[in-house]
């Protein structure tokens, strides 16, 4: 069976302060609860080396929230994978929705990013979705078909295992409004039969595909109920250690 995961993408919030005091009363909670999940923490680029001090010998890991795909050279602003590995990161979202639409993004340079990741060791959070206008063209499958199929070009079988998928609708991002847990689930049903197609069938029943979008304490359950939801990649509701841990503790 499929261990849940949860992962929370801090996005561009919290000052180091602040992430100190969040990633504090996080730990403290897990400390008391028996979690049935992994947990993971995707604070800012500045608070990972403090981050990765105070989650360790705890129930949470580390990652990031983007990476370029070069070593080393004159990318001014970027970060490398070494970069993220020095300071502790174990995980690396890549291709998430803002990345895309804000920073114009392709699928060519996510797989870039992607091969980089896992070549150096990180695991790559491979964020995919549809957009509003997609969704209402009847086209998801297809859309979010290129993604994969493009984003994991000359990715092998073995490395398949390092990576989560994280179906985002766009349209549901920071928008209060969620895909019903039917919706996310015919997604993922779709993606996990062509994980199949690409790396084999038992490649994609091991696949740890994620939810994000929304997602809340009071809608969580209900998603992560489904048989191929296997986890969540939370924005908003994971600023705020009670709400993080009650989405946690739904699994």
């Amino acid at each position: 069976m499929r261990r849940k995961v949860i992962a929370g993408n801090w996005k561009m919030h919290k000052d180091l302060s602040e992430s100190q005091n969040l990633i504090s009363k996080l730990t403290n909670a897990l400390n008391k609860e028996e979690t049935k999940c992994d947990v993971i923490i995707c604070p800012p680029f500045t608070s990972l080396s403090e981050a990765a001090a105070l989650v360790k010998n705890t129930k949470v890991k580390l990652g990031a929230q983007n990476m370029y795909f070069e070593d080393k050279g004159a990318f001014t602003g970027e970060i490398s994978a070494a970069m993220l590995k020095s300071v502790g990161c174990e995980y690396v979202i890549l291709g998430h929705s803002e990345r895309r639409t804000i920073f114009g993004e392709s699928d060519s340079t996510v797989n870039k990013k992607i091969k980089k990741a896992l070549s150096s060791g990180l695991r790559p959070i491979f964020c995919i979705g549809e957009s509003l206008v997609e969704r209402e063209k009847g086209i998801t499958n297809e859309v979010v078909k290129r993604q994969v199929t493009e984003g994991l070009q000359q990715v092998s079988k073995g490395e398949m295992e390092k990576i989560i998928i994280a179906y985002e609708p766009i349209w549901a991002i920071g928008t209060g409004v969620n895909a019903t847990p039917q919706q996310a689930q015919e997604v993922h049903v779709f993606v996990r039969n062509l994980i199949g197609e690409i790396f084999g069938s038992d490649t994609a029943e091991k696949q740890i595909i994620q939810y994000g979008g929304s997602v809340k304490p009071d809608n969580a359950a209900d998603l992560l109920s489904q048989t191929d939801i296997d986890g969540a990649l939370v924005g908003g509701a994971c600023l705020d250690a009670d709400s993080f841990m009650s989405i946690i503790k739904s699994v």
